[in-house]
């Protein structure tokens, strides 16, 4: 699997050393020429320095034979830019980071369907800490072949109750995400536009959930 990542923050740089471990292939692309210098000489991987939003830089990482991209720089836009690039080379996987809850908006409406806030995921937590509550980290829950989805409704699935629709075997629906509001499946809400699925499945039952909920996506 030949990855591309954007970005050499902690969770850049994290994620790159966790998928050498893995044996993929990596390519890093940083802009501050010290913290690119410094990872050419530590990585097992490809290092390049440059601003990774310019077509000609993917290019040159050749995104065209790229499995995956994962967009993680400090800024939301540029994610998004380099997001579109990805797209347009037809990347397998598109993977964003934002931090501002508009961008992760906008993104949604550009059809990504990929998208991690870790600023939000973090301060969530500390909050439950501060508050006495000894909350379950998802990551924790995550074990074997488990699996859980977060999945915007299609224009398939909208107008349809929870009950109408027929997942896959070993799959369930946990509840939606509405305007700020987490139903739960047994209410059995009617599905709107914008609403958000949550649901819990096993990993190669992923493609089968994505076709059922009108996803025809690579997996």
């Amino acid at each position: 699997m030949r990855i591309i990542i954007v970005g050499a923050g902690s969770l850049g740089i994290h994620l790159t050393r966790n998928m050498i471990a893995q044996g993929k292939e990596v390519i890093l692309i940083e802009k501050d020429e010290a913290i690119a210098k410094e990872l050419a000489e530590t990585l097992d991987c490809t290092v390049i320095n440059a601003e990774g939003t310019r077509p000609d830089i993917l290019e040159k990482a050749d995104i065209d034979s790229a499995d995956a991209v994962v967009a993680c720089t400090t800024n939301d836009q540029n994610n998004i830019l380099i997001g579109l690039i990805a797209r347009d080379a037809k990347v397998g996987k598109v993977i964003l980071k934002l931090e501002d809850r508009q961008f992760m908006d906008i993104a949604s409406k550009l059809g990504f369907y990929y998208m991690i806030n870790p600023s939000s995921i973090s301060s969530r937590y500390i909050s439950d800490v501060l508050r006495g509550i000894n909350t379950i980290e998802l990551s924790n829950l995550v074990r074997y072949d488990v699996r859980f989805m977060g999945v915007m409704a299609t224009d398939k699935i909208i107008d349809m109750k929870l009950s109408e629709i027929s997942l896959p075997e070993d799959s369930a629906f946990i509840g939606i995400y509405r305007k700020g509001e987490f139903i739960l499946a047994e209410k059995d809400p009617k599905l709107y536009e914008k609403d958000e699925l949550i649901l819990v499945t096993k990993a190669d039952m992923i493609k089968s959930v994505n076709e059922t909920l009108g996803r025809n996506i690579e997996t």
